[in-house]
């Protein structure tokens, strides 16, 4: 990928990031995969928490922009089958710890360039989270080989996504909307929209991730997505400073706790799922736009896993983690590990398999 296109995409995400939060989203949450799958959950009514409910139309833009751009740039391929319900449950796992930590690897960049000193523990944890991910990869972690399937089954996440469009639109009476707190807050439909289709050519062209950007570094010393993602700070901290939005500090944060163990935790816990799914939760939406069912299997389990902590009570807070919450995170430290063992050890014993069979 040509490093000019890449840096400026990574700058422009930046910039957007903060442009929506202008517009009308929450402060700190322009762009919030975690957040928005979480919103979209709660206007479906899959959780009832009435501060959070919202069908995002950024989300359903993250897709149709990957669709439409792979299509014309003919890489719209439909596949899957690796390991569907592992991923499923990989990104309900991911769901839970973005929500302890109250945000995905983007929301964490986006609060570091204000100032928000959380989202840097949050982001040691994220580093912590991606280096578990490459010690189970080395040791022959795989979920599996993708293989072609129908176009049929790549269109499902771009058909769903324009009938959450016309849904959000025509307002119906089982779709639910916040009146106050941060489902309440948000950008002209017209604008999310906008954003969300460039959002998602941009991904889908660039191959922006930000798993990606520490596991190259780490596994090869490539530092190219690197470069895009301090670019989106870079962006993110201009426009800020322009605006006045920076707070420097660990206290008095938008949507943030100061509880240091769980926002490491939390972020941990989206490293190394996101790591074991092979990129983070945006680069997984937008794969699901370009004809990836097993990307989609994750953003499921994503949505699942929001309704779920929101249920259940596991969700963060401004006055910090709630019990249950941290009960969930510790089971989903011990749910993703064992998960890495086990499958290693099931590649490990294919790979054996194979090579006796290979010399008979």
């Amino acid at each position: 990928m040509n490093k000019r296109f890449l840096i400026g995409s990574g700058f422009i995400l930046g910039l957007l990031g903060v442009l929506l939060v202008r517009a009308g989203n929450p402060p700190n949450m322009g762009v919030c995969l975690a957040c928005f799958v979480r919103d979209i959950a709660g206007g479906l009514g899959l959780h009832r928490a009435a501060p959070v409910q919202y069908l995002r139309p950024e989300v359903p833009g993250f897709i149709l922009g990957s669709f439409l751009i792979a299509l014309v740039s003919k890489e719209f391929r439909v596949r899957g089958g690796s390991s569907p319900l592992a991923r499923f449950f990989i990104g309900f796992t991911i769901m839970i710890g973005a929500l302890v930590f109250l945000g995905c690897p983007l929301r964490m960049l986006l609060r570091l360039s204000a100032g928000d000193l959380n989202a840097l523990i949050g982001l040691f944890g994220f580093i912590a989270g991606i280096g578990a991910g490459i010690f189970f990869h080395k040791r022959g972690f795989s979920l599996g080989r993708a293989h072609p399937q129908s176009t049929g089954n790549g269109l499902f996440f771009p058909v769903m996504t324009v009938a959450l469009l016309l849904m959000v639109t025509l307002a119906p009476i089982f779709i639910f909307f916040s009146e106050s707190g941060p489902g309440s807050l948000r950008a002209p439909f017209a604008i999310s929209l906008a954003a969300g289709l460039l959002i998602g050519i941009l991904v889908q062209r660039s191959r922006l991730c930000q798993v990606g950007c520490f596991r190259n570094l780490m596994l090869t010393g490539d530092p190219q997505l690197l470069y895009a993602s301090l670019a989106m700070l870079a962006g993110a901290f201009f426009l800020n400073l322009i605006f006045g939005y920076i707070n420097l500090g660990f206290s008095g944060q938008p949507v943030a706790h100061t509880a240091a163990l769980w926002n490491f935790a939390g972020l941990a816990i989206v490293g190394l799922g996101a790591t074991m799914l092979g990129g983070c939760p945006l680069r997984q939406t937008v794969m699901a736009g370009e004809g990836d069912t097993d990307a989609g299997f994750a953003l499921l389990g994503m949505a699942a896993g929001a309704a779920f902590a929101h249920n259940f009570g596991l969700a963060a807070g401004p006055a910090g983690v709630p019990l249950a919450g941290q009960v969930a995170a510790v089971l989903s430290v011990l749910f993703l590990l064992g998960l890495g063992f086990i499958f290693s050890a099931t590649q490990a014993e294919i790979t054996v398999k194979g090579t006796i069979a290979g010399t008979k």
